[in-house]
């Protein structure tokens, strides 16, 4: 329109008799005017911009033109484009006050593992009797020929939230280039080789040092990790001189104010470390601090007074605690996992066929806790928010507790019973025949797998 404009002024202008110079100027006002009047009505400035100024009034018809084109751009503008994805998590947004408010409340309380049931699962094992290498002995159930498979079938589903099947990706992930250990007693070993048979099924570990009698300090590594697993020997965490009842030693002599330097001369290599003891306090033992005897269990033969275990269980691991945290100091981030206790389920003596019968978990609410597993767990469980409670935020160092003890409470039929040996009844011996039982320990691959199930999740909260 503002071309067609000036095509027909110019025509005019060969035709009237008005002065050149006077007659450009007219012209020029008149543009000026129209082109300022076209702009306010059809694109009106936001109340936030500056005026419009005109700078010169004796711009060149030029510019007019070039100013019809933007404006022409304008009422035409290209599509625009699409809106962003939704945020991922991680990805950077706007800032909203509000959402910054809620990101900054304090993460939801971890998984509740202690309350749930066992259901029926029909996936397999990662894992079998033949499959893995490090499977004890006493524990290669199918191996050494337990009929029934049932036991195998089974999953941990808690009630309030989820526990994801084991990954041995995950694991390995988290591994890489870091040293984990488990430090405790014959269940912290059974625990530990589960975990290599978990993780065996994705990459084969290399034993790469062994120490001790029964494989009691071991070392693995994950070439194509470089992870590394550790077991370190050590029944109640703190120094012990172990019975011997071929020399006539019956008891345990405890020492709870010296660390067991066999491990935790290790600490600051150490990434991860899962703590498991329990069972070996109910051992006759004899109990020193500060040079003197403070108590003693299952020892009337030496003419003291009985003061029970409990008290010791809790100076014990409430110590060691204590110590990793002094220890820790400026050493790299770690994660410290105590394992809760893992009760037996003997029905009989533990000499004689069906001492733990069982074929099937117990259902919720069948089996209740009996008092010693209940303060064991409770000793475990209040130690670990005690010293988390103690433990400075930004120290690198945290504490948690792996609450299996009703999970496991619920599972008399995972034991090895009889089939700790080969064949147990080849001899004859029958139902009625004496055969050591093993219900204290787990079969492999079985419940004992979840423990690490549990494991996987805490160290990746």
């Amino acid at each position: 329109m503002v071309t067609n404009f000036l095509q027909k002024y110019q025509l005019r202008n060969h035709q009237l008799l008005l002065p050149k110079k006077q007659l450009v100027t007219y012209a020029l006002y008149a543009l000026i005017a129209l082109a300022l009047l076209h702009h306010l009505l059809f694109y009106p400035a936001p109340a936030s911009e500056k005026p419009v100024v005109v700078a010169q009034a004796q711009e060149d018809a030029a510019s007019v033109v070039a100013a019809r084109i933007d404006a022409h751009e304008q009422v035409h503008p290209p599509p625009p484009p699409p809106p962003p994805p939704p945020p991922q998590m991680g990805d950077e947004v706007t800032r909203n006050p509000q959402a910054e408010e809620a990101s900054s409340a304090p993460p939801p309380p971890p998984c509740d593992y202690s309350d749930g049931e066992w259901v029926p699962d029909a996936r397999p094992p990662l894992y079998n009797g033949t499959s893995c290498g490090t499977i004890k002995d006493g524990q290669n159930c199918m191996a050494h020929g337990r009929p029934d498979t049932g036991y195998l079938y089974w999953r941990w589903r808690p009630r309030r939230c989820g526990l994801p099947a084991f990954s041995p990706e995950a694991f390995l992930r988290w591994l890489r280039n870091r040293h984990l250990a488990f430090v405790g007693d014959s269940l912290a070993r059974n625990q530990a080789e589960s975990l290599l048979c978990l993780l065996a099924s994705r990459s084969p570990p290399e034993l790469v040092y062994r120490d001790g009698e029964e494989n009691k300090f071991r070392r693995w590594v994950f070439r194509e990790f470089n992870a590394t697993v550790s077991v370190f020997w050590s029944p109640f965490l703190v120094k012990v001189a172990e019975k011997d009842e071929r020399a006539g030693v019956r008891h345990n002599n405890v020492f709870l104010d010296a660390p067991d330097e066999r491990w935790m001369s290790q600490l600051g290599a150490l990434d991860a470390a899962v703590l498991s003891v329990g069972h070996w306090f109910l051992l006759p033992g004899v109990y020193h601090d500060g040079g003197r005897v403070v108590g003693c269990h299952v020892c009337g033969e030496l003419n003291r007074t009985d003061t029970g275990f409990f008290g010791v269980f809790r100076d014990a691991i409430h110590r060691t605690l204590a110590e990793v945290a002094r220890r820790h100091g400026r050493m790299k981030a770690k994660v410290v996992a105590l394992t809760t206790f893992s009760p037996a389920h003997f029905e009989g003596d533990w000499d004689k066929a069906g001492a733990c019968p069982k074929r099937r978990p117990y259902r919720a609410g069948e089996k209740e806790l009996g008092y010693t597993e209940t303060e064991m767990r409770k000793t475990v469980v209040e130690a670990v928010q005690n010293a988390a409670g103690n433990t400075d935020a930004g120290a690198g160092l945290r504490f948690a507790a792996l609450d299996v003890t009703t999970l496991a409470n619920l599972r008399p039929d995972g034991h090895p019973g009889p089939y700790m040996h080969k064949d147990p009844f080849a001899g004859g011996g029958g139902a009625a025949g004496r055969v050591q039982n093993d219900c204290v320990h787990w079969c492999m691959p079985g419940p004992i797998d979840t423990f690490n199930e549990v494991l996987l999740q805490t160290i990746l909260r």
